[in-house]
């Protein structure tokens, strides 16, 4: 009998028809062209980090995690190849043991790469898109069980669309990313009032490499974190000269190689929303959340609400596609009741323009989707083409991409 899939946070449970875990991509051809001939659907999972539906299926569920580790790397042209099921935390430690490291990560590294990039993951700072800005190239299985290589030389037309595909294009068995010497980044971080965040907020940004806040409700206090590369720490910040507040000054924090810096480890499991806002947007629609929260939801909130920033991008399904992005995301308590909260915060987003994180909570589909994204048709073009037959297409995908 097919074991039930249970998500990170718990809010998510189904048992698939059947359960996979191919070690080559042979196997995962014919997986799929199985699928094919017997008209039944496959979805490829990653870590089932992601709280969204994306993976549920009464079909096949592939899981990656025997494709796993670094395939080989080119220092010269700043570029690793790595399996699709490699966690992120693996993929750190082998990039840092070749003297390498990625650009940029998000808070989490219990994720796979392919589910990471194929989600919208992201960390934090102006000059950084999301993880999928770092894909130089896809390796995938298609809905025709054909292997094509994708990228900026190889079938072009499709490489918008594979960096961030929510596994709808076939299944990715490795990918080529851009890569940099590794390096060390000094984490700090320290309390402050809100209204001193805000104020700061802009100067904060654009003095460091990584920065991002946490907003209190019941408190009204905020945790600030920076992150700066050990060898260009900026000469200024915000508090110099000042005398220190109620959180005082930042500690020294911890300095490490990426992957041991940026990423948290995570006991406390949670549900969450994430809204991706243009920037020039935020500063009404935060002052509008804040207003809301401390009206309506301050007795439920009982955790935190993150800030951070995305650099723009020209990916087609990209949250942040055409515009520097500032994101809001609601934390709750995987034991507390969500959704109401979630939902008005969810309105409140969508007066200012945001579209919603793949892989977290929301109530989306095609018909409010499709304005956002300038480049929704291209995707949905490179979908029909590398899956013509649907063996991709659950009926969550089917909903949020409108062909249901």
């Amino acid at each position: 009998m097919t074991r039930q899939f249970v998500n990170w946070s718990g809010s998510l449970a189904f048992t698939p028809g059947g359960y996979a875990e191919p070690a080559d991509e042979e196997a995962v051809r014919d997986l799929v062209r199985r699928a094919r001939e017997d008209r039944t659907k496959i979805r490829p999972v990653g870590s089932g980090h992601s709280s969204s539906p994306l993976v549920r299926t009464d079909g096949t569920l592939v899981g990656l995690d025997r494709m796993a580790g670094v395939i080989g790397n080119d220092p010269a042209a700043g570029r690793a190849t790595v399996w699709a099921g490699t966690k992120l935390k693996a993929l750190g430690e082998g990039l840092y043991d070749a003297g390498l490291a990625m650009d940029n990560l998000g808070d989490v590294d219990y994720q796979s790469i392919a589910g990471a990039t194929a989600t919208g993951t992201h960390g934090t700072g102006l000059g950084f898109g999301n993880l999928s800005t770092q894909v130089a190239g896809v390796r995938l299985v298609s809905g025709g069980g054909e292997i094509l290589d994708i990228s900026a030389r190889d079938n072009p037309e499709l490489f918008a669309a594979a960096r961030l595909s929510l596994g709808a294009l076939g299944v990715v068995t490795r990918i080529t990313l851009h890569v940099q010497p590794r390096y060390e980044l000094r984490r700090r971080a320290w309390c402050a009032h809100v209204d001193w965040t805000l104020d700061h907020l802009a100067e904060l940004q654009h003095t460091n490499r990584n920065m991002d806040f946490y907003w209190y409700p019941r408190s009204d206090q905020t945790q600030i974190r920076t992150m700066n590369r050990r060898d260009r720490e900026p000469d200024i910040q915000p508090w110099a000269g000042r005398e220190p507040g109620p959180g005082g000054y930042p500690a020294e924090g911890q300095v490490g190689p990426t992957h041991r810096t940026i990423p948290r480890h995570r006991e406390l499991r949670f549900e969450e929303i994430e809204y991706m806002l243009p920037s020039e947007a935020f500063p009404a629609c935060f002052a509008e959340v804040r207003r809301r929260i401390r009206d309506h939801h301050r007795r439920v909130a009982a955790w935190r609400v993150l800030v951070r920033t995305i650099a723009a991008d020209d990916i087609a399904l990209s949250n942040a596609h055409g515009r520097a992005t500032t994101t809001i995301a609601c934390l709750q308590n995987s034991s507390l009741p969500y959704e109401e909260y979630f939902r008005d915060m969810e309105a409140v987003f969508r007066q200012y323009g945001g579209r919603p994180h793949w892989g977290k909570k929301h109530w989306l589909a095609a018909g409010e989707l499709r304005p956002l994204y300038p480049r929704w048709d291209d995707f949905q073009a490179a979908r029909r083409r590398l899956d013509p037959d649907g063996v991709f297409l659950t009926p969550d995908l089917a909903r949020l991409l409108g062909e249901a």
